[in-house]
């Protein structure tokens, strides 16, 4: 059994501001995007990994990170798609993993994922065919409609969802193939193995595993690395 790793970096990183995508920003003395790679290509458990980016960015990611980082265990630089389920649809099928491998979903830019999770999470994935990484919700969640409390759900209930996301190769390619067929969009890949009624297990995350999305995210990443509450070794 292999592990493959997808990680889509395809987004415009519109919310960061500025000119340059949220992936090519300076995290240390590397782009986040490539900390990541570095970090995900130190695991024992990670056959090879495929990047997911935009078509006009693979010539600059293979020269630019891929070789000039020099990370050794990218097998691919794959053309993303117009939304992120698109994307590692796209990265499910150019991969070449076999139907028994592990697939890793992994976001880019979430440079401080706890490495110490991953085998665990491999090994429920590969048994029960996915599994991820979550938290507890901390706050009081409400549902909202028309700007108008409808109710207060059950915090004990609520956990928030990180990556990496584990998944068998040949369940999470089915259940992109039916969602694709069934015109169905998730907000994450777990959701299309739930849509599909199979079982997801979860594994406890790290509160320090989160997504650099906004200009204050990149700042407390900053913020993190340098008072050593976070490494990105």
């Amino acid at each position: 059994m292999d592990v493959h790793v997808l990680v889509p970096a395809a987004g415009s990183g519109s919310r960061i501001g500025g000119d340059t995508r949220k992936q090519y920003l300076e995290l240390g003395d590397r782009p986040v995007l490539v900390q990541t790679l570095l970090r995900l290509a130190g695991l024992p458990q990670v056959t090879a990994i495929h990047l997911v980016v935009p078509a006009a960015d693979i010539a600059f990611c293979r020269t630019e990170l891929v070789d000039h980082y020099r990370l050794d265990k990218i097998g691919a630089v794959i053309a993303g798609g117009a939304e992120r389920q698109d994307s590692v649809r796209n990265g499910l099928e150019s991969c070449g993993a076999a139907d028994q491998d592990v697939i890793l979903v992994h976001d880019g830019v979430r440079p401080f994922f706890p490495k110490d999770r991953i085998g665990l999470l491999v090994q429920r994935a590969a048994v029960e065919g996915a599994a991820l990484l979550a938290v507890p919700a901390q706050d009081t969640i409400k549902e909202v409609f028309d700007g108008r409390v409808r109710s207060t759900l059950d915090r004990r209930l609520l956990w928030q969802v990180q990556t990496p996301q584990a998944f068998r190769c040949d369940r999470i390619r089915e259940a992109h193939r039916r969602a694709y067929a069934g015109g169905y969009a998730g907000t994450d890949d777990a959701s299309l193995i739930e849509w599909c009624g199979w079982p997801v297990a979860v594994l406890p995350g790290d509160p320090h595993n989160f997504k650099i999305t906004t200009p204050a995210d990149l700042a407390l990443a900053r913020a993190l690395l340098a008072a050593g509450e976070v490494s990105l070794t």
